[in-house]
């Protein structure tokens, strides 16, 4: 979706910057060689001005629009025949990639990042086949999977080796009670993540204070892993 070299066109994210993947920000906001572990929190504004300051010529290159960070998830058809939504997690909206595609061509958007839905919680067959349909349109950022069996490291490296993701979400709500992100293994998924070169983006839902601590400590302890803060909690709508 995007050339690393410095003659690729400026990028215009329409949210604030969600996981995505090394090569996606390397064109935009590059960085020095001996920085290993970078915090990112990122604004559309900034993202524009860093874009258009790398490429050298303000304003006379096409400026290609990507979403950030978005979900897609089976239609009704597709969750019967083939890709079962997650007990519990069944969505009330439509979702489905052609919907989607149907919203990006009519709001101009030429690509996006899309992360692995609650909906199908760790089962990434739908994502994974929307991703090999349009390689050119989508990157994917999965969700690791904490449980206490460990499982989730494999399935990890499955997904970022042979399925080609490029990002993998934590969600610190999705780890077995009681438990933190730095148990043994959140450890172990936080250092393949930095081993196989793909960013954690963290969802701190119920504010950042919560977590900091853990963030910090896996962060020093795994200084090769890129975090990139992908919420910071939800806004009280205005009374």
């Amino acid at each position: 979706m995007a050339s690393s070299s410095a003659a690729a066109a400026p990028y215009r994210f329409l949210s604030p910057l969600a996981t995505t993947s090394r090569t996606l920000l390397s064109s935009i906001l590059p960085t020095p060689a001996t920085t290993r572990r970078r915090l990112l929190l990122s604004s559309t504004p900034a993202i524009c001005a860093a874009a258009m300051a790398a490429s050298g010529k303000a304003g006379s290159a096409p400026c290609k629009v990507v979403d950030s960070h978005l979900h897609v998830w089976a239609s009704p058809l597709q969750a019967a025949e083939n890709y079962p939504f997650f007990p519990g997690q069944e969505p009330t909206l439509r979702g489905d990639v052609d919907f989607l595609l149907e919203c990006m061509d009519e709001a101009r958007v030429d690509g996006a990042l899309i992360v692995q839905p609650i909906n199908h919680m760790f089962d990434h067959s739908l994502v994974t086949s929307v991703l090999k349909k349009y390689p050119s349109k989508f990157i994917g950022c999965c969700l690791a999977n904490p449980a206490d069996d460990g499982s989730g490291i494999k399935q990890l490296e499955h997904l970022i080796v042979q399925e080609k993701y490029r990002a993998v979400r934590f969600n610190p709500n999705l780890w077995p009670s009681g438990q933190k992100m730095t148990n043994e293994v959140g450890r172990s998924l936080f250092a393949k993540a930095g081993e196989l070169g793909a960013p954690v983006g963290i969802m701190v839902m119920k504010g950042i204070s919560s977590y900091i601590q853990e963030i910090e400590e896996l962060c020093t302890d795994y200084p090769a892993t890129t975090v990139i803060f992908d919420h910071m909690a939800f806004c009280k709508p205005p009374t």
